[in-house]
């Protein structure tokens, strides 16, 4: 048990080694170690042995093991345990029930981590909050509101673990009004000073597209640890505050904060977003330099993104093939989305073709290399990658685009014919579109990725699922209200070129979030400045 909790595994496994009888609460500290310091497979590894030399598993093994699965994601493993508690009679203890749905929410196996919830004869405030925590964890944040709502009701005080779990799962769905309803809760219940919910706050407000209200939470932190400043940070990053991020890194390091992984991951996504090359390959320099920190492979990915960004495309692959570390799907997508950017065809279609590789069964490289060869006219390239595509059964992601309306989040997609509301949202787009070539927009037509006519292109550009989000908040608010929309996927070069006229007919602030980061579209202008 020492050794384990200073973090000496092989001092603790020596003397576990070395034991002439090894009992239950033997196996159970060393595994307890291996799952406390990251070594997840490991504790999977000892439990089975554990299991072979027939010694009986305790609830407390039960827990360590459950903990292991959910760090590695280990489903098959998890469904195994989940049996043996069932055999030992654990399934009914509620301590168990509820590390058997993290285990599951970690999984993503929701349905299993549902079906337990609700079988347990009793539920105390953990088992609400590791269920609301799974939802969240699996970006279901409408149902993890849902729930939410429904432990109020039925009268279950939460704590300080539900309140950041909640939190999670409203930022996911950009739902701000119960953010804010959340955050009422939260100082009425004495939380608001605690560091991990304050953090989580600054988190969930920027990710509702509320950046103020995010710095306003951050300046009245009594006590800010290095998760505090990282996330805001990353808010400043997210929102394309390059300048105010790089600023903030300094404040942070004069107060005595010493960065890690985390906080360098952030301020190189700041740098990339706000097309800062200088300062961002300072930052990545300065890790082994003045921080010794070894950069992991998530920071060579940001590089790569900061390079692409920019246009060196060149430099970008360079740093793949130069990586100390195995070639990642993660760099040559992002080198593949640069390419896509920079309508680099050649060096798109090398970085596709190492992704054929690397991860055959994601639809992602297939449609952008397909829409490289698109927006190049290339349309029979085009049609072989959609055919290999489809050779394969993959599919793409569908685009969709929330928006918040009156406490409720209504969610679109592209050609939405479900909505009751569809003739109105469509009359208003048309309306908007005759004053938006009345002002001089022009369709772009490359975003369209099939070989049509013009003009059955710029109606399909019409029923993107950002200009249907728009189109029904402009009728389902008042006329002063800002439009907050968030999407799954990165907004197209003809939609960002469309809001930012619509943004000027309307006269209305619209912040949109996609898969990188905010745009703030106000009188005709976006707040990325064509860079993102």
């Amino acid at each position: 048990n020492m050794y384990g909790k200073c973090g000496s595994l092989e001092d603790a496994q020596r003397t576990f080694n070395k034991m002439p009888v090894r009992n239950a609460l033997s196996w159970n500290t060393l595994i307890v170690a291996c799952a406390q310091h990251g070594q997840g497979k490991k504790s999977l590894v000892l439990f089975r042995k554990m299991h072979l030399e027939g010694v009986i598993p305790d609830k407390a093994t039960f827990l360590c093991v459950l903990s292991a699965c959910a760090s590695q994601a280990s489903l098959a493993e998890g469904k195994q345990i989940h049996a043996h508690i069932v055999g030992c009679g654990f399934e009914s203890d509620v301590i168990v029930g509820n590390a058997l749905i993290n285990m599951y929410g970690k999984c993503d196996s929701l349905d299993a981590a549902r079906s337990i919830f609700d079988k347990m004869p009793e539920q105390d405030v953990v088992s609400w909050t590791s269920m609301i925590g799974a939802y969240a964890y699996c970006r279901h944040g409408r149902e993890a509101v849902e729930l939410f709502q429904q432990m109020q009701r039925e009268g279950i005080i939460p704590n300080k673990a539900t309140f950041v779990s909640i939190l999670s799962a409203c930022a996911s769905r950009a739902a701000l009004t119960e953010g804010k309803r959340i955050h009422t809760l939260i100082a009425a219940s004495g939380f608001e000073s605690d560091a991990t919910v304050g953090n989580s706050l600054v988190n969930m407000y920027s990710k509702c597209g509320s950046l103020e209200d995010a710095w306003r939470i951050f300046a009245k932190m009594p006590e800010r640890d290095v998760v505090s400043w990282t996330v805001m940070i990353a808010a400043c990053a997210q929102h394309g505050q390059g300048k105010e991020a790089i600023e903030l890194f300094q404040q942070m390091q004069l107060g005595g904060a010493i960065p890690n992984k985390v906080t360098f991951m952030s301020i190189l996504f700041a740098c990339s977003h706000a097309g800062l090359v200088d300062e961002g390959c300072h930052c990545f320099a300065s890790m082994g330099q003045d921080h010794g920190i070894m950069p992991a492979v998530e920071h060579f990915n940001c590089m790569i993104d900061l390079l692409g960004r920019a246009g060196w495309l060149s430099e970008g692959e360079d740093l793949i093939n130069e990586m100390p570390y195995e070639f990642t799907a993660k760099a040559w997508m992002t080198l593949l989305g640069s390419c896509r950017m920079h309508f680099d065809i050649e060096r798109g279609r090398r970085a596709a073709e190492h992704l054929f590789k690397l991860d055959p069964c994601n639809a992602a490289p297939h449609v952008l290399l397909s829409n490289i060869y698109a927006a190049s006219g290339r349309w029979d390239d085009a049609v072989k990658v959609r055919k290999l595509m489809k050779a394969k059964g993959l599919r793409k992601q569908p685009g969709c685009s929330s928006i918040e309306v009156e406490n409720r989040v209504y969610d679109f997609f592209v050609v939405d014919e479900l909505h009751p509301q569809k003739e109105e949202i469509h009359n208003e787009l048309q309306r908007l579109s005759r004053q938006m070539k009345d002002g001089g927009y022009v369709p772009d037509t490359k975003a369209v990725l099939h070989d049509v006519e013009e003009e059955e292109k710029v109606d399909m550009l019409f029923y993107h699922s950002e200009k249907l989000a728009i189109g029904f908040g402009i009728i389902a608010t008042p006329s002063e209200t800002p439009l907050r929309i968030s999407k799954n996927l990165r907004i197209c070069s003809d939609c960002h070129a469309a809001i930012k006229f619509i943004s000027n007919i309307v006269g209305r602030e619209i912040i949109l979030r996609d898969t990188n980061r905010f745009h703030y579209f106000k009188h005709g202008v976006c707040s990325c400045g064509d860079y993102w």
